[in-house]
């Protein structure tokens, strides 16, 4: 299937096929300072993070003929940045722990706190989460991943995905509350 017209990279990514290397150097510009940001908020270390930006770049141009349109150019990038920090995260050996609950529901109940924070503070605060959590979040929230996809990629449960992402918003919320003395 040929690259639609849709994409509005079309022209740099078919000349990029063609191994032209100033194409494949605009490409790179236009989307490094994104995808490291992608990188950074699941791997949470700025050097590991720039290491999985070079390796997913050399990925993307050596596999540039399996694009096939049918994304943009932007989201299959983002594809191949999240899988890259993902196997990063897999070769710290994530410690998921499995919260079985006696009828295996999610207690989704609990009151959400609206908190009038600036982004840039609640970001840093996500950071400052344990791993498993920041990244069943950040893939969630930040990513738009379903706890279904978010299982496959992690080698998780659906069912521990939820539980990762419940326990994360609770402790980021006291995290917050703590920290900025805000009230339910």
């Amino acid at each position: 299937m040929e690259i639609g017209n849709k994409d509005i990279h079309y022209h740099l990514v078919e000349a990029a096929k063609c191994q032209d290397q100033a194409a494949q150097f605009e490409l790179y510009n236009l989307y490094v300072k994104a995808m490291l940001n992608v990188s950074y908020r699941i791997v949470n270390d700025r050097d590991e993070a720039e290491d999985v930006i070079q390796e997913a770049f050399i990925n993307v141009f050596k596999n540039i003929d399996k694009y096939r349109g049918d994304s943009t150019f932007g989201a299959w990038v983002k594809r191949i940045v999240i899988n890259a920090s993902i196997n990063v995260l897999k070769k710290r050996k994530l410690d998921f722990v499995e919260m079985e609950q006696a009828d295996g529901a999610i207690d989704e109940s609990e009151e959400e706190v609206e908190i009038a924070l600036d982004l840039s503070a609640i970001k840093l605060t996500i950071q400052e989460l344990p791993e498993g959590f920041r990244t069943v979040l950040t893939l969630y929230l930040l990513e738009g991943y379903d706890h279904k996809e978010i299982g496959t990629v992690l080698g998780i449960t659906e069912s521990t995905s939820k539980s990762q992402f419940n326990r994360a918003k609770k402790r980021l919320r006291e995290i917050l509350k703590e920290r900025y003395q805000y009230e339910r």
